[in-house]
């Protein structure tokens, strides 16, 4: 599947559009873990977002929370455009401790230094790769997430009888997340979802070099 992603970036815009009101929930369940995520030994948290686009969900949230400018914070995106959309509003934020990465965040070598994160964003990502790489993904986020971390995800309701978002809540759970919130609206195809890792597996999985998904 070939998509223009500046072009898509656009819907965000249209007030009233799908992609604007799941914006505004993804931010607001940001806004909770990051009041509710527990802090680092020094006060400090840290995000990792993954396909973060222009990182509009994030930047704002970041600007605004008490405890934004204290997050530690990577965004990976592969398009350079975006990256460097996301890097200049960070700046204009004042946002020192984002560092906007331009490459796969599917290679989990491009993010793996900022894990274990308290905060970690799948947001626009699910809905683009394979079953498999979808459980590939899964699978990692143990490995990713601090203990008591969040995990904030996305998903399109589908066009089969089964929506692919429960499959992925499952998931969740099966890997020692607890669902702390689920949204879908009524009139809308979007699903949000925000999970906490209460039981990571002993001993944890080891990413380096693993590639978790590719956009197909």
């Amino acid at each position: 599947m070939t998509r223009d992603w500046l072009r898509w970036h656009e819907d965000y815009d249209t007030a009233g559009s799908s992609l604007a009101r799941r914006l505004e929930v993804v931010r607001r369940h940001l806004g909770r873990a990051l009041t509710e995520a527990p802090a680092g030994p020094d006060g400090s948290r840290s995000l990792i977002s993954l396909c973060a686009g222009d990182g509009r969900d994030v930047l704002p949230v970041l600007a605004r929370h008490a405890a934004g400018r204290q997050v530690r914070a990577v965004l990976a995106e592969l398009d350079p455009e975006l990256a460097g959309r996301a890097r200049s509003a960070a700046g204009r934020l004042g946002l020192a401790g984002v560092d906007v990465r331009t490459g796969d965040a599917g290679l989990a070598d491009v993010y793996l230094d900022a894990a274990p994160a308290h905060v970690v964003m799948v947001c626009g990502v699910f809905g683009n790769i394979s079953r498999e790489d979808v459980s590939r993904t899964i699978a990692a986020l143990p490995a990713l997430s601090a203990a008591g971390g969040f995990v904030i995800w996305t998903r399109g309701r589908g066009t089969q009888d089964t929506d692919p978002s429960m499959a992925i809540r499952a998931g969740l759970r099966e890997h020692g997340f607890a669902e702390i919130a689920f949204e879908e609206p009524a009139d809308a195809r979007f699903r949000v979802g925000m999970h906490r890792l209460i039981a990571a597996p002993v001993p944890a999985r080891r990413l380096s070099g693993e590639r978790l998904f590719a956009f197909a």
